[in-house]
């Protein structure tokens, strides 16, 4: 059987290590077994390290021993994302355009800080190739799958990190997030996932993708993704944009939401068709947001779809990402990839600046929306997770994966911060998310309004239980 150890937060394993219940070589021994069983199920890992992350586990019980810890994550094991460097291991980014050859010297800063902090790598999640859409499959490793039914996409771009977290395969994870590449697959594998406000987790190298991607915890509930930003967070000489020092997110944690203005917004006054299921399950939190004494209003946010702006944006940076590779390169790269980065490569300054503007325009709407109201909630996402190896439902009519996601770019131009919390299940079993949005630097206020659904009870879905992987 799976061992329990598999199943507690990262906050409940730093207890346990306090109380000498067990030690950071029982976890990571348990996280390890867990990743190899699920593995061949739903792919979530390009590797995993039992030596490297035993090393680390045992130099971390030593110092528990002591009573000498690193920091706040000392002894617990995680997951990065194959997007971040991680010193030691190739980062590849799902692409068979990236050579494996190299020192691979240096971690991404928000590694580094983890690392710091005594945590213990248990392995590289998958991506789909450089992270582009929002499904989790590349040309170099293949199809990730949903813990809750392997037929079905476990979301992207940062699929294996949700699906690795999901099953226990390690406490925690970091993700990117461009267009909602931590809080889809959050949302698909029943989750918490956060987009923190741009520049609040400092990136190197800097994302082809401009300042639309973020840094980001992925965990099972927001108590332990506050304690992931406050390590992550702060400064960091290589990333030019980052915000410097931030107060702990931590600190007001358990002040509930009573007295807070919190705007519903179900479909972005219809402009989108949200699943009934979803849209029920949904409201559900709002209610129990109602009921722990925020003030609820539904209100829709100025908010005309910016997919074009975001498109501009987008496609150019993946032009800009491929534009060294050599044409029989070209022929290697996911056939999307390649479409999209071709479309951006005809933009020119002039519409790329137009597109600027129009996110610029856009930010100021919503800083105008959070004059009355502190948070907005929608629904994470109008679906569940559907087929695994497809960038759009099939049947849809969709031509690519932000036809699907409304609710997720959006707040990727604005930089807000933005978290999905799962609240319920649809008619199959699938786990929905509801996503909660504050203004530019309210990462803590969105932190308290999660961890108080999650306090209440209303953030629990089932825990998913693969055929072939007991426990």
């Amino acid at each position: 059987m799976t061992s329990p150890l598999t199943d507690l937060t990262a906050r409940q394993l730093l207890a346990g290590y306090a109380q000498g219940d067990f030690s950071p070589v029982d976890a990571t021994r348990a996280a390890l077994e867990r990743a190899e069983v699920v593995q061949p199920l739903v792919n979530a890992f390009v590797r995993i390290d039992p030596e490297g992350a035993l090393a680390e586990a045992e130099a971390s019980a030593r110092r528990w021993h002591r009573r000498e810890t690193l920091g706040l994550l000392d002894g617990v094991p995680l997951t990065v994302k194959d997007i971040l460097l991680q010193r030691g291991t190739p980062t590849l980014r799902g692409s068979r355009t990236v050579s494996a050859d190299g020192a691979w010297d240096e971690d991404a800063p928000s590694v580094a800080r983890l690392r710091a902090h005594g945590a213990v790598f248990v392995g590289r999640t998958t991506t789909p190739e450089f992270g582009w859409k929002g499904v989790t499959d590349s040309p170099l490793h293949g199809v990730t799958r949903n813990p809750y039914d392997l037929s079905r996409t476990a979301g992207g771009s940062s699929g294996g990190s949700a699906a690795a977290v999901a099953l226990g395969a390690g406490a925690v994870s970091i993700g990117t997030d461009g267009g909602g590449s931590v809080r889809i697959p959050a949302s698909f594998c029943g989750i918490f996932g956060m987009k923190p406000t741009y520049g609040r987790v400092p990136m190197y190298p800097s994302s082809p993708f401009g300042t639309l991607s973020h840094v980001g915890p992925m965990t099972r509930d927001a108590a332990d993704a506050a304690l992931m930003l406050d390590v992550m967070s702060g400064e960091d000489w290589r990333d030019w944009s980052h915000l410097g020092a931030a107060r702990s997110v931590l600190e007001g944690l358990d002040e509930g939401v009573k007295g807070l203005r919190i705007g519903y917004s179900a479909s972005f006054g219809g402009q989108v068709a949200v699943r009934p299921s979803v849209a029920a399950a949904v409201r559900g939190a709002v209610t129990a947001l109602a009921g722990l004494g925020a003030h609820i209003e539904e209100s829709d946010p100025d908010l005309a779809d910016p997919v074009e702006a975001f498109h501009t944006l987008w496609f150019s940076g993946a032009a800009r990402l491929v534009q060294h590779l050599r044409a029989e390169q070209r022929e290697l790269l996911d056939p999307g990839l390649r479409e999209i980065c071709e479309e951006g490569a005809r933009h020119s300054a002039l519409e790329y600046l137009a597109a600027v503007d129009a996110r610029m325009d856009l930010g100021r709407r919503l800083g105008r929306f959070h004059t009355s109201y502190d948070l907005l909630v929608t629904p994470t996402l109008p679906i569940t997770a559907f087929s695994a190896g497809v960038e759009v439902p099939e049947g849809s009519g969709l031509g690519r994966w932000t036809g699907w996601t409304p609710f997720t770019y959006p707040f990727n131009l604005t930089q807000q911060p933005a978290a999905t919390v799962p609240c319920g299940v649809d008619e199959e079993g699938l786990p929905v998310g509801v996503q909660l949005i504050g203004p530019r630097h309210a990462d803590g206020l969105v932190l308290r309004a999660a961890h108080a659904l999650y306090e209440s009870g209303a953030a629990e879905v089932p825990v998913p239980r693969l055929p072939g992987a007991a426990g």
